[in-house]
């Protein structure tokens, strides 16, 4: 079901019922021929009134649309409310909800506090020092006449108390934490701004990997005897991808590389008896047809990705090779993919890793899938760009790359004591001398999660993988033998700035301190740091991606929505809590591979040379029973109710309206258009859903 924002609006039916109109719809739409002027004249009276009618008439047509619009928005949240699931209880997560909530109840009784002294007129317009001024010179006036006056002085005395209190306590801390994030927050952006300018540069000067001299004829004399042809192995890691295996095997099993030196090694870590049988027939099916393919799965499913990798490169054969490509169950490389990319290896012994850059099947899906998208846009066309060209090192993607074997062993192999297994494996190989490069101009196509269920436990694994690596190779950092500066980079840049920082200051700045200046006035944000940078930095983001210009504003929204999770995970990977090593294996709906089921769909009526007929026979008979129980019980699709998000909605919102007593300015719209997208994040309006 598409978000209410999107192309195809499905709204409540309005019915609109006009007694003896005087014109009727078309000729509103189409005036008629003796009225068609539209600047009246001194001839054309009688048409000045009845176009007035007419744009009337529009006026309520619109209208009764945008109540449409409306009410389709307070359906869709009653049935979000009625039939949603809360988020899952962790640890961690319940300690962040819970001092949502505590901070949510003290700033609606202090909003009801302040709302009530604005209404008796004691909210000062004036400055703080004239307002303390004349609390001091009425307090014993107060006290003493607390009895005589009643409630009225009782609370005039209170709120009196909250002012001093806040004045003389609250703000100089808030304040302080403020100045503190602000810090952060431009060291962050003029590191941002940084990695735009050697983007520029690097188009401005073309610069690209180079390869070394005769390479070249090399690469285009195919089979010849001066060919480039080294031995190399593909790993198709997957787990109860039943959605996308077809595309991965296909696409791979196309590449164009002499059949005598690639192997392609299925990895399957399935727990459904069903998926590992249909993965087996396709990889039967393509053995058939000339494939040098094998299938491979574990029966002990220790490590997750980590582990099924580390299993795959202990068989024997594969120190036959000198090369390993990875790529993921919802990855197609094309055809040529390792002609561009195993070519530059040659001669450049001390390169360990090629890596490819990302492109997206369904990046235009749905709001969610166009936000992504301006993210790793950025992400692989500056931050991987730039770190590959001026330092030769980033982390790796975890797919769509290729590995020099030699520099994995000497790393010490894949390892599992992480869940960003991919990050490890290159931080350990940079450490020991390794060059990375990075190829902007080879794409390999993927899919983008489409629900926000996918998305946030994808985000939360990326965001506390990274801090459970750094507790455990600061020490390899500081005793290896690399550059000064490079340890810095790695150090502060690499993992502090962009892993830590980022969330911290995001979640903390824009929402914890930003609403508590609401309650606190004495102490303030200033409006650059609520509007102006963040804007400058997030036009910086979407440049890498132009025609994703018009949802520059949501995408700003969207990662300060978004800070909460990646807060949340920083934290549990820092400290090591419960939800540190959670792996969920990304849901994939295979829109990636609709592409490949008109060409390979006559394949697939024709039975593989190496498969058995009888096994496919059980197959469909399996399927028809799974269809015929399907079709008595349907699935149903739910929608998640998040609510850490609605509780931050309500503590955003809350901080409006607190905003509007001070005329805050450009404070309450941020405070606004944010907490309405907590509140459209938190009812799970954003994306598809999930089963």
């Amino acid at each position: 079901m598409a978000p209410w924002w999107e192309k195809h609006h499905r709204g409540t039916p309005v019915v609109i019922k006009m007694e003896n109109p005087n014109w009727s719809i078309s000729e509103i739409e189409n005036p008629s021929s003796d009225d068609d002027v539209f600047i009246p004249t001194k001839k054309n009276k009688k048409f000045r009134g009845k176009n007035a009618k007419q744009l009337t008439w529009v006026l309520l047509l619109k209208a009764h649309r945008a109540a449409g619009c409306l009410s389709s928005l307070a359906s869709a949240v009653r049935r979000r409310v009625k039939s949603g699931r809360t988020d899952s209880s962790d640890p961690a997560r319940t300690r962040l909800h819970a001092f949502i909530r505590v901070f949510l109840a003290i700033s609606v009784v202090l909003l009801c506090f302040e709302v009530a002294a604005y209404s008796k007129g004691w909210h000062f317009k004036d400055t703080t020092s004239f307002y303390l001024d004349r609390i001091l010179t009425s307090a014993t006036t107060r006290v003493g006449s607390v009895g005589s006056v009643g409630f009225k002085g009782l609370f005039g005395w209170a709120y009196d108390k909250w002012v001093l209190v806040r004045v003389g306590y609250l703000a100089r801390p808030l304040q302080w934490l403020a100045n503190i994030c602000i810090v952060l927050f431009l060291i962050q952006s003029l590191d941002r701004l940084i990695l735009c300018l050697g983007c520029f540069w690097i188009r401005l000067r073309k610069i690209k990997p180079i390869i070394n001299v005769g390479q070249i004829s090399d690469l285009e004399s195919g089979d010849g005897e001066d060919g480039y042809f080294p031995m190399v192995l593909v790993q198709i890691p997957m787990c109860n991808e039943k959605e996308v295996y077809q595309q991965s095997i296909g696409a791979v099993c196309k590449l164009d590389w002499p059949e005598s030196r690639l192997l392609i090694q299925v990895l399957d870590d399935s727990d459904d008896p069903m998926t590992q049988m249909l993965i087996k027939e396709e990889v039967h099916k393509w053995q058939g047809e000339g494939a040098n393919i094998v299938y491979r799965h574990r029966v002990i499913r220790d490590g997750y990705k980590a582990g099924n990798l580390k299993s795959a490169m202990n068989c024997s054969y594969v120190k036959d090779y000198e090369f390993v490509a990875i790529f993921d169950a919802d990855f197609q490389p094309a055809p040529d993919f390792l002609k561009r990319t195993v070519i530059h290896f040659k001669g450049n012994e001390e390169v360990g890793l090629v890596q490819a850059r990302w492109s997206f099947v369904n990046q235009d899906e749905n709001l969610l899938t166009r936000l992504q998208n301006i993210n790793l846009a950025f992400h692989f066309e500056v931050e991987q760009q730039v770190n590959g060209i001026f330092i030769n090192f980033f982390g790796f993607n975890g797919t769509a790359g290729v590995w020099r074997i030699k520099a994995l062993e000497d790393s010490g192999g894949w390892l599992e004591r992480t869940t960003v297994e991919d990050m490890d494996i290159a931080v350990r190989a940079h450490l020991k001398g390794w060059k990375f490069i990075y190829l902007n101009d080879v794409e390999c196509q993927c899919e983008l999660p489409e629900s926000y269920e996918a998305y946030r436990k994808q985000q939360h694994r990326w965001h506390s993988g990274p801090m459970q690596l750094f507790r455990l190779c600061l020490p390899d950092i500081i005793k290896s033998k690399i550059c000064f500066w490079k340890k810095a980079n790695m150090i502060f840049l690499f993992f502090l700035l962009r892993k830590l920082i980022l969330p911290f200051y995001s979640f903390t700045l824009f929402c914890i301190i930003l609403p508590m200046t609401m309650f606190i006035p004495e102490a303030e944000l200033p409006a650059w740091v609520v509007c102006y940078i963040p804007a400058t930095m997030s036009f910086l983001n979407i440049l890498p991606a132009p025609k994703s210009f018009p949802f520059i504003v949501p995408y700003l929204l969207f990662e300060n929505t978004m800070s909460v999770t990646k807060f949340n995970a920083m934290i549990s990977g820092l400290f090591q809590l419960g939800s540190a090593y959670e792996w969920v294996v990304t849901k994939k709906s295979g829109r990636a591979s609709e592409s490949d089921l008109v060409s390979l769909g006559e394949k697939e009526l024709v039975p593989g040379k190496g498969s058995s007929d009888t096994t496919l026979a059980q197959m469909k008979e399996e399927l028809l029973k799974q269809e015929q129980n399907g079709s008595r019980k349907k699935k149903k699709k739910h929608n998640r109710i998040y609510m850490k998000e609605l509780s931050l909605a309500c503590l955003l919102l809350t901080a409006a309206a607190r905003s509007l007593l001070s005329a805050q300015g450009i404070h309450f719209y941020f405070l606004l258009f944010q907490g309405v997208s907590f509140l459209l994040v938190g009812l799970d309006l954003i994306g598809e859903q999930v089963d």
